[in-house]
């Protein structure tokens, strides 16, 4: 398969591993700061991969929303798509802060919508 032109394959080792705690700043008004009840949270990381700063402008465009940014500003931590009625990603790892008796806020929230659209299941 003929790699696309713009895309940069970019080796291993010179990537910026992001590891550890991070902090996070959430959009006002979004799901993400309903779902968490804050401004500010910090979230455990263990990756390589961003999105891309040249398309932020073309995927709002398109209808996501970039609800969760690094203090700096700089990188993309969460994204939602405000017309369906949950979906949430992020570049942490929620289930490294989840417990069997204090779930994840993001878990928490996603049993609860689910369980909103087939409350005949439980």
């Amino acid at each position: 398969m003929a790699q696309s032109s713009n895309v940069q394959k970019i080796p291993i080792w010179v990537a910026r591993l992001r590891l550890g705690a991070q902090p996070c700043r959430l959009v006002a008004g979004t799901r993400t700061q309903a779902i968490y009840s804050a401004d500010e949270i910090s979230e455990r990381h263990r990756h390589r991969y961003e999105v891309n700063s040249n398309y932020v402008s073309r995927l709002e465009e398109a209808g996501m929303k970039m609800s969760g940014w690094s203090l700096d500003g700089e990188l993309v931590e969460i994204i939602e798509l405000p017309a369906h009625p949950w979906f949430v990603a992020c570049q942490f790892h929620p289930e490294f802060k989840s417990r069997p008796r204090g779930g994840h806020p993001l878990f928490s929230s996603y049993i609860q919508a689910a369980l909103a659209v087939f409350p005949a299941v439980w």
